[in-house]
Order: structure tokens, then C-alpha cells, then sequence
């Protein structure tokens, strides 16, 4: 072993002694990186420094930051392309577009989807949004309603809650003139990147307003999923109620 890989080791052995947490070092500089993606410094759809930059920026070992990136792109927050470099995950991209959709079609067959912005309207945050998103009671919360079909029949209805103060100018008709995915335009109007999600699924029986936007049989089941999305550093900036119609999907989920 050559007397500079010793140095090498012996300087991150040094830092990750120090470490009040006593985490792995690449660890910590998995932290530091996503800092600069939570300041904004790298952009979704950017590319980020090369290793060898990123190791001279944190003074530790390439395989440090490669360890440290691979593990950010396994949580599809950065996404490695051959021969270019390494890039900020973006919504718009196919492989993380619908990571947070996990409802499957029984026979396998991608449906074609569009969407459908049935209301969005600022209102006071009731006491229990405001709670899951950390704001006061009575702060002013983006409520939009949204339908999904899937090869045209009406397959989730969406109940959307969204912090006032970081979707300033978010209206229905910005939403109406837009044709992309939702988060993705959160991302590059908002600057708000939902980076992972918490989710609560329960069976619950459709009102008549539901059935009648959904297609189904008033008291007819439904599936209906909570999920409460987060910015870099766990921050929640989304909470959103999802009825799901499961006559011909099933609601997949990897266990690890």
C-alpha cells in the first residue's frame, strides 16, 4: 500500500473518529452533498461535480464520494449516466417520474394516464393538515383536487395539501396550462423536490360524490392511500389523500 493511501486512511479514520455520531464517513459526506442539493447548489436535471471534484472539495478519498453518491442514486436522488457524470434526479426523468405511484396494472400493460385538475383553491390549513406539514393552524395551504385516468377511466382521485408559503402563484389556471407531471413542476416552478414519502393504505367505502367522479357504485370500496411527501432534510411539503379504483390494478411495494 503506497504511503499517500495511508495518509488517505488514516485522515478519514481521523474525521470519522471525531464524528459526535460516530457514522461512516461516507456517510457524512453523503450529508454534506445533500446540503447542497437542499441549497439549491446543483439543480434537478444538473449535473454535479465529478468524484475526483468532490473529493478535493471534502479532502477525502474518491471511493469515499463514489460510495456516498451510489448510495444517493440507489434513492433515486441522483441519477449516473455513462459517460456523462452524475445528475440531480428530476420528476421529469421516466425512472423516477411515478417511483411514488406504486398502483400496478393486473395484466401487466403500461396504461396511457392524463390528468385532470378539478380544483385548486388557497383556504386556511385545517388543524390536522397543519399538523402533518408542521405549520400553525390557520396558515394558508394550497387544496387542490385532481383526477387520474388511465386509458381514459377514472382510476384515483386526489386530494392534494401543499404549504402556502412555499407554492406561492400555484392557481388553477397555472396548473390547467400545464402538461407535465405534477411534481415536476413543483420542482421548477417552486423549487420544492419531493425526495421521499410515508404512506398509510386503508379500505374505505365511496361517498356519492366520490362515486360519481370515480365511475363506481355509491359504498363501493375503494382504495385509499395517505402519503405525506418530504423535502431534503425530512422536511414534509405534501400531504395527499389518493382513492384508488383496484378493479383491474393491485397496489404493488418492495420489501427490503
Amino acid at each position: 500500500m503506497s504511503d499517500s493511501s495511508t495518509t488517505d486512511r488514516a485522515r478519514e479514520q481521523g474525521r470519522a473518529a471525531g464524528s459526535a455520531a460516530f457514522s461512516p464517513l461516507y456517510r457524512q459526506i453523503k450529508g454534506l452533498i445533500l446540503q447542497g442539493l437542499d441549497r439549491g447548489e446543483w439543480k434537478p436535471g444538473e449535473a454535479i461535480p465529478s468524484e475526483f471534484e468532490l473529493a478535493a472539495r471534502f479532502q477525502v478519498s474518491q471511493g469515499t464520494v463514489r460510495k456516498a453518491i451510489d448510495e444517493l442514486a440507489a434513492d433515486n436522488l441522483l441519477i449516473r449516466r455513462q459517460g456523462k457524470g452524475t445528475f440531480v434526479a428530476t420528476h421529469n426523468e421516466a425512472k423516477v417520474r411515478f417511483r411514488f405511484l406504486r398502483l400496478a396494472p393486473d395484466d401487466g400493460k403500461q396504461a396511457v394516464s392524463r390528468s385532470q385538475i378539478l380544483d385548486c383553491r388557497r383556504v386556511k390549513a385545517p388543524a390536522e393538515v397543519a399538523a402533518t406539514l408542521e405549520l400553525r393552524t390557520g396558515d394558508l395551504v394550497v387544496n387542490m383536487r385532481r383526477l387520474l385516468t388511465f386509458d381514459d377511466v377514472p382510476t384515483i382521485l386526489d386530494d392534494i395539501w401543499l404549504p402556502g408559503s412555499l407554492f406561492k402563484g400555484l392557481t388553477m389556471e397555472s396548473l390547467t396550462r400545464y402538461r407535465g407531471p405534477v411534481y415536476a413542476l413543483f420542482e421548477t416552478e417552486f423549487g420544492v423536490n419531493m425526495v421521499r414519502a410515508d404512506e398509510k393504505i386503508r379500505a374505505v367505502a365511496a361517498t356519492g360524490v366520490q362515486a360519481e367522479l370515480l365511475g363506481v357504485p355509491e359504498g363501493g370500496p375503494l382504495l385509499q392511500v395517505e402519503r405525506v411527501s418530504y423535502t431534503y432534510g425530512d422536511r414534509p411539503v405534501e400531504l395527499r389523500r389518493g382513492l384508488y379504483v383496484t378493479e383491474r390494478y393491485h397496489y404493488r411495494n418492495s420489501l427490503n
